[in-house]
């Protein structure tokens, strides 16, 4: 058995991905530190914001730090930017500190962030990849739902204490290191044709396909289409008098229903193979149609909210999937980091969008709620036009 098959490896791989969303972790201490440090509600939420900003740019930037530092080194250099940046606000009490902190937090998120994918691309094939990259995306969002809690019971010794969970980075550096091989070194030494035992041999690009960036435009439709469910839900719970706690449950279970997509994505490509991709369109079009007809209904809404997350699971790793056709492998964190931007400016853009759309559709309101109402069946009925094209196009292929 190759040392990266090894279940210590995989999950000392895997580990790496449990930091990247913590980024939101300490929101619940926003208020205190509003408080504490004498700033506004605004300028306390820039912190929790500003860490996505700077991990685009770092996304990006990442591709040419593992040129050349290599991927292993690279990603230490990330964690350990995270662990002594993540821990700063514990020791200062300085708003314009913190803030610079945070940036650097950001930064170092960015510049593993590609390589958590790509390093999968290197190090494993045919099934075992497919489990791997869901499981990957599983623990991001077990990662998010496990150190907010835990920033929450650090809340009770104060906004301080908060920021001691991204002391967490050093023990999964360390792990990670001791146990993860260099995938450079394995990069010069498998730069042939790859084989998988449980398909046919796939054809190694040589170049980067132009199909990259197709999917880095995909991928912002999908986030799109997620966040604009996400963060309209409770604004739709609001009009029909929900107590804010089921409304905070819900989602919490919404993260729940994402991290079974991920978990399950090795099994269902396993089914489905190319297909995959249709499944989860077809299912985040369903989501759409139940909260799009939910009206006054909650328990409908519920099930389209907690619906998205499943799907969104399913086609991420899909996606990624595919990079190790679409370019060679030492340009696999160049592409990853490619789509990682794609998802990123989905996430920026998705208020504007929808509110765009919605204003085309005749609604002139400025309600998050009306807007989401008003361009959820546009997206449903786009999500299912992908589905048929993606469709036809795989049974074309397969030919």
């Amino acid at each position: 058995m190759q040392s990266q098959d090894k279940w210590l490896t995989k999950v000392a791989f895997l580990s790496i991905s449990f930091m990247l969303t913590s980024a939101y972790a300490i929101n619940g201490a926003l208020p205190q530190m509003t408080r504490a440090l004498g700033v506004t509600a605004t300028q306390a939420q820039a912190l929790a914001t500003t860490p996505s900003i700077v991990v685009t740019v770092f996304v990006l930037l990442s591709a040419f730090i593992a040129a050349k530092l290599g991927d292993k080194k690279t990603i230490a250099l990330g964690m350990l930017l995270v662990g002594f940046a993540g821990v700063v606000p514990f020791f200062i009490s300085s708003y314009p500190v913190i803030l610079v902190s945070r940036m650097v937090l950001g930064a170092g998120f960015g510049i593993f962030n590609s390589l958590a994918v790509s390093m999968i691309a290197v190090m494993y094939q045919g099934q075992t990849r497919a489990t791997m990259l869901g499981w990957r995306a599983a623990v991001e969002q077990i990662g998010q739902a496990v150190l907010t809690f835990i920033a929450g019971l650090l809340l009770n010794l104060g906004w301080h204490a908060t920021f001691l969970v991204y002391l967490l980075a050093f023990p999964i550096l360390y792990l990670f290191y001791l146990r993860v091989p260099d995938t450079s070194e394995m990069l010069a030494h498998d730069q042939g044709s790859e084989k998988v035992a449980d398909a046919k041999p796939v054809q190694q690009a040589t170049k980067i396909s132009p199909t990259v960036g197709v999917l880095a435009l995909f991928a912002a439709f999908l986030v799109i289409d997620y966040m604009a469910i996400q963060l309209s839900f409770p604004f739709m719970a609001q009009r029909l008098g929900v107590n804010g706690l089921i409304v905070s449950t819900i989602l919490s279970l919404m993260l729940v229903a994402a991290m079974l997509g991920g978990i399950v994505y090795g099994a269902i490509q396993k089914l489905f193979g190319r297909f995959t991709l249709q499944v989860g369109l077809v299912l985040m079009a369903l989501s759409n149609f139940l909260v799009a007809f939910s009206n006054q209904n909650f328990m409908l809404l519920t099930v389209g909210v907690l619906l998205i997350g499943f799907p969104m699971q399913l086609i991420s790793p899909f996606i990624f999937s595919q990079l190790p056709q679409l370019a060679p492998l030492k340009k696999q964190p160049l592409v990853t980091s490619i789509i990682l931007i794609g998802f990123n400016v989905g996430v920026f853009i998705e208020p504007f969008i929808i509110a765009m759309l919605s204003g085309w559709l005749g609604n002139q309101t400025n309600n998050a709620a009306s807007a989401a109402y008003t361009t959820m069946p546009l997206l449903a009925v786009t999500l299912l036009v992908l589905a048929v094209v993606t469709g036809f196009t795989n049974r074309q292929k397969s030919r």
